[in-house]
């Protein structure tokens, strides 16, 4: 397991009501899991809608259960933006 910091970004961290918390997890799929178990109302419905950087890499259309996380890595949680 490696820990990690999970940073909520615009939604995510208004449902989160933190900015950034450490969480212990090998994949992103975990690490998810612990997120949802942890705030299981209106975060787990933004997570839904929401893209991924695992140590600054777009994890995109990557299963998550393949993306395994490093010791001391950062997950960023991206709700959509809006803007023009």
């Amino acid at each position: 397991m490696a820990k990690v910091t999970v940073r909520y970004w615009a939604a995510a961290k208004a449902a989160a009501g933190v900015a950034e918390e450490p969480y212990e997890a090998g994949t992103l799929a975990d690490a998810l899991a612990a997120v949802r178990e942890r705030h299981p109302g209106e975060l787990a419905r933004v997570l839904l809608r929401c893209s991924y950087l695992v140590d600054g890499d777009p994890v995109g259309k990557r299963a998550h259960e393949t993306v395994r996380l490093a010791d001391d890595g950062t997950v960023e949680v991206l709700p959509p933006f809006a803007g023009g």
